[in-house]
């Protein structure tokens, strides 16, 4: 990601080599700035990228307290434990949300039987407390989640198919975008997506769902058929490079959680493919990732109704099962996880 005071800046460039360095230009053919190296230059959209992982509220336990609002994080090319970074306002677990590198927000959820519309956000860079945002166009709750690096999305989510979504870098509330291929209940799908599309995988309504279906984020409109996972599930996990998308985890029809990883190019639509293992059969846990490598923490382990605390990371553009990272503050499930700087 290119930055110009922190902030990050869509434009052209070209990383062939860069023996006589960059310079940053206006192209009046484009509109856009462009880092032009020696011999040419390539467009490279904004990314929601960041090298700092954040992990926020969730569900940790069947017995009082049984949500936190603590806000952990972890920096994604390292390993080791969480460390705490604030605390969001609305306590609760369900929420989704995503970033634009730079800014992270969170939204909906629930506590109890009340299940919420707001958004919060905070700046990935700067430990603290979350900040009002604004409301989702309907209160729900575990639904998957995308960002192109400007627009938030958004999907399904407690018994509706809805899709709407914000510009990050603003505040407000969010605009309907269109409609799932289906709804998804309180223990959907999830989301991931590279600069152009929005995926969204598995859920449950009446029943597990192995659909995957896609968007394109800066436009608006129903969502589309992608292909397939490996199996009907809910509650899976997901995160992405520029290229490949990755679920994890999941609940799917059969009894028990699965440690399946599997994975699909973002720009072809398709049915995924095997990637390897995590370390445990899991669902409802949490995933982002740094642009290189994938992170999955956090869910419901089989066995039970328990919370895990486990870190641990794929390299994106491989393949193979994950590696041990560390361990969160508390274990939860059910909870924001973005990436940013």
């Amino acid at each position: 990601m290119r930055k110009i005071n922190g902030v990050p800046v869509e434009a052209h460039t070209d990383l062939s080599s860069l023996t006589g360095g960059e310079v940053l230009k206006w192209d009046a053919s484009t509109g856009k700035m462009a880092w032009e190296d020696q011999d040419f230059f390539d467009y490279v959209a904004l990314v929601w990228y960041g090298g700092r992982g954040v992990f926020m509220g969730g569900y940790i336990s069947d017995s009082a307290p049984q949500y936190t609002n603590q806000i952990d994080y972890i920096t994604i090319a390292s390993t080791g434990n969480s460390l705490d970074f604030g605390d969001i306002a609305t306590t609760g677990a369900g929420n989704a949300g995503c970033s634009n590198g730079t800014r992270g927000v969170s939204g909906g959820g629930y506590m109890g039987s009340a299940t919420v519309n707001v958004i919060e956000y905070i700046t990935v860079s700067t430990p603290g407390n979350s900040t009002d945002f604004g409301d989702l166009t309907v209160a729900r709750r575990n639904f998957g989640t995308a960002s192109d690096g400007t627009r938030g999305i958004w999907a399904g989510g407690n018994g509706t198919d809805t899709i709407d979504y914000i510009t990050i870098y603003s505040t407000g509330n969010a605009t309907d975008f269109g409609n799932m291929l289906a709804t998804w209940d309180d223990a959907g799908g999830s989301g991931l997506g590279n600069a152009t599309r929005g995926v969204f995988g598995g859920g449950a309504s009446s029943g597990k769902s192995d659909v995957i279906q896609y968007i394109t984020i800066a436009s608006t409109g129903n969502a589309s058929d992608f292909g397939n996972l490996l199996a009907a599930a809910n509650g899976v996990t997901a995160c992405s490079d520029a290229t490949r998308g990755v679920f994890g985890g999941g609940n799917p029809v059969a009894s028990g959680n699965q440690n399946v990883i599997q994975y699909i190019t973002v720009a072809t639509t398709g049915n995924a493919t095997d990637f390897g293992d995590l370390s445990s059969q899991r669902y409802l846990g949490g995933s982002c990732s740094d642009g290189s490598r994938g992170i999955f923490t956090g869910g419901i382990t089989t066995g039970g109704s328990g919370t895990d605390d486990v870190i641990e990371y794929i390299t994106i553009a491989s393949t193979g099962n994950t590696t041990d990272f560390g361990d969160l503050i508390t274990g939860k499930r059910e909870f924001t996880a973005l990436s940013g700087d």
